[in-house]
């Protein structure tokens, strides 16, 4: 069973920025939007596509064991635009539908595989933060960060950009099993990350799916 973690912040917080330390070979990329990376590295798996199918299909077809999808809440924003015209409730159910299955769909890869889901953060009117999405549904009903053990929050203080690993407050999202990191704030580097909870969980590799 694949590990789904997410790793939430506003734009220009340094998400994508954190994928600089994997090699071109370590890492698949799903580049929801197409944009441009932040660094120089090319990753030699990339696809540019917000179709849930061919994002499954390229996951499942992966020999890295590390993927991230970045800037996922494209992914609904872009269904959601598509279908602007539609009345009633039934596109808001598909688009939760189609965002929440692709993370359950984690659970299908190989146990030594992590997904990485790469999202904007939204803040609610009570002032809590959470995943952005389309719709309440994914909010009230499914809630994102409940399906990930691991959720990072990406921020930009005291002049670095740093991974916060554990709740600050109880309007924060930020959580992490207990040891795993050393520090409630860490460099923003998904590499460092990624062999982290390598280690805590005792992920080796698959060697039938290898």
């Amino acid at each position: 069973m694949g590990l789904a973690i997410l790793v939430l912040g506003f734009s220009g917080s340094g998400k994508s920025a954190s994928l600089r330390n994997f090699k071109e070979d370590e890492l698949a990329l799903v580049n929801v939007n197409g944009k441009q990376l932040p660094f120089r590295t090319q990753f030699k798996s990339t696809i540019h596509t917000d179709n849930y199918s061919e994002i499954e299909r390229f996951m499942k077809a992966q020999t890295a064991k590390s993927i991230a999808v970045d800037d996922s809440q494209y992914l609904m924003v872009n269904e959601f635009m598509r279908r602007a015209k539609e009345t009633g409730y039934q596109k808001f159910t598909d688009i939760a539908k189609n965002f929440w299955e692709l993370v359950r769909s984690v659970e299908m890869l190989p146990e030594d595989v992590i997904v990485y889901f790469l999202n904007h953060l939204d803040t609610g009117e009570d002032g809590r933060q959470k995943a952005k999405t389309i719709g309440k549904l994914l909010d009230e009903k499914v809630c994102i960060e409940g399906m990930c053990t691991v959720v990072l929050r990406s921020v930009y203080e005291d002049g670095r950009y740093v991974f916060l690993t554990n709740k600050q407050d109880d309007k924060c999202l930020e959580k992490s099993p207990i040891d795993m990191f050393a520090d409630t704030a860490i460099d923003n580097d998904l590499k460092m990350v990624d062999n982290t909870i390598r280690e805590y969980f005792n992920i080796t590799e698959d060697k039938e799916n290898a």
